[in-house]
């Protein structure tokens, strides 16, 4: 089974960009559909962006549609998550979910999951 670790949060101003990483190891990450969601504190985990094992669909939520951007190397075993134009409102944990199903924006339709990398955007 998959093992997800991501990297890349941090602090940042508002309008500023960070480009978040999920590093997958034991196993082909080109069997997966992967999905990235963020909490906030007494939130409840939130869908961000979605893309399918091949990359031919990418899905992504309302609240960042045209400002992150969901991509993956397949021979890297990695996924990306580029955030541009940050807002405070998209302070959260963010995390790299992986599925051999294909992804929906559903957090229980997916089985592995990274520990999650702080995002802080300042206003």
């Amino acid at each position: 089974q998959v093992q997800l670790v991501e990297s890349g949060g941090g602090v940042v101003e508002a309008g500023g960009s960070l480009r978040l990483s999920c590093a997958a190891s034991g196993g082909a990450f080109s069997n997966y559909g992967m999905g990235w969601f963020r909490q906030a504190p007494g939130m409840e985990r939130e869908f961000v962006a979605l893309m399918t094992y091949s990359g031919a669909t990418i899905i992504s939520a309302a609240s960042v549609k045209g400002r992150f951007t969901i991509s993956r190397d397949n021979a890297k075993n990695t996924g990306f998550l580029q955030m541009n134009n940050l807002k405070p409102e998209d302070s959260a944990v963010y995390y790299c979910a992986a599925t051999r199903t294909t992804p929906t924006s559903r957090p229980q339709h997916y089985n592995y999951w990274g520990q999650g990398t702080q995002v802080t955007v300042l206003s």
